[in-house]
């Protein structure tokens, strides 16, 4: 993920108190790495190269840990980066997927020794700075598809969209159903969920930092695709606009979270995060409890560095939300491999969290 550019930030900051913003926008935007997405029909595969409230919100959330004072200066984590591993140049391999919204290449990881169709689909979207191998690689994801016979696709963001190949969650024309990087997405999703026979009610979308914004999103424009959402160290969904407005709500969450529709959704968000304050983490679970409508609320120390997991299930006892708050993770995947950037091999595994959830303990 991007660390902040603090003299850009600081010039655009002077820009602004200048009155001169459209000066302060180009600073931000150079500095983040901005590009807009387009607007898909079902697209075709390339070979590559080519309302029940709950009564009191703020009072269930009131012991979740905030993390302290957020440092808009620079994030504390740096990535965790094997001795030989190399970062994946953005000709990644693999396959390319387009439609009429745009295009993106894919690396598709499906079960090994499995002779029937997988079982299930996750798709995984990477934060900035990192691509398909990279985001593979650090959180574990196949190996444990592997296991429980699911399938795992890898989009990859271009540098065309985004120079830092951040998913562009903050921009308007990638909040909405039609057109854009959600659409892309969610066609990609259901080409391999039709070449595969993958059952539909088994895809789910999980993503990292903006990667994880970007998930968010799916679930709320394409909750009939996406049966189940995970957001490692996420923001919630419309809480931005434009890469001034995603800067403000990193470091400072907003009132309430965005979301409109209930989706099962895991959130894992660490107390040490100073790229994306965790307060975001409890907003989209809160929002997320609050549209359930479910009353069910458990809480649990688990797994490394002391987590709590506040689970919430619905009046059949099926989880609706599970939300980890890691304490001192930083801006990291919990319990993720040295192979990759941005992990924390120490906290507790939330690959394998991930997957429990989405499958409903269908997997042990």
């Amino acid at each position: 993920m991007k660390k902040f550019d603090t003299t850009a930030m600081g010039q655009a900051t002077d820009a602004v108190r200048a009155g001169d913003l459209m000066e302060a926008t180009r600073l931000i935007q150079a500095a983040l790495g901005n590009a807009s997405g387009q607007g898909c029909a079902p697209g075709q595969t390339n070979p590559l190269p080519q309302r029940n409230s709950l009564p009191d919100m703020n009072a269930m959330l009131k012991g979740l840990p905030r993390g302290g004072a957020f440092n808009t200066r620079m994030p504390s984590f740096k990535p965790r980066l094997k001795k030989g591993a190399r970062r994946m140049a953005h000709g990644m391999g693999g396959e390319s997927f387009s439609c009429d919204a745009g295009s993106r290449d894919y690396v598709l990881h499906l079960p090994k020794g499995r002779e029937t169709a997988p079982t299930g689909l996750v798709m995984m979207l990477h934060g900035c700075t990192q691509n398909p191998h990279d985001f593979a690689a650090g959180t574990g994801m196949n190996a444990l598809a592997d296991r429980h016979g699911f399938a795992v696709v890898y989009p990859g963001q271009s540098r065309e969209a985004n120079m830092q190949s951040c998913w562009n969650w903050f921009n308007p024309a990638n909040q909405q159903r039609a057109g854009g990087e959600p659409e892309i997405l969610a066609g990609l999703a259901q080409k391999i969920v039709g070449d595969h026979k993958i059952p539909a009610d088994k895809v789910f979308v999980a993503g990292l930092s903006a990667g994880a914004a970007m998930a968010v999103i799916l679930g709320q424009t394409h909750g009939d695709i996406f049966a189940g959402v995970g957001v490692h160290s996420g923001l919630p969904y419309g809480v931005a606009t434009d890469v001034a407005s995603a800067f403000a709500a990193m470091g400072n969450p907003p009132a309430a979270g965005g979301a409109e529709t209930a989706v099962r959704t895991i959130v894992f968000h660490g107390t040490a995060d100073k790229t994306v304050h965790p307060g975001n983490g409890d907003l989209i679970a809160a929002r997320q409890v609050e549209l359930s409508g479910a009353v069910r609320i458990s809480e649990e120390i688990a797994g490394a560095r002391n987590a709590r997991r506040d689970v919430v299930r619905d009046e059949n006892g099926v989880p609706v939300l599970e939300h980890w708050v890691v304490n001192d993770l930083g801006h990291a995947w919990s319990g993720g491999r040295s192979e990759g950037s941005y992990t924390d091999p120490e906290g507790p595994d939330a690959s394998a969290a991930m997957v429990r959830f989405f499958f409903n303990d269908e997997v042990k």
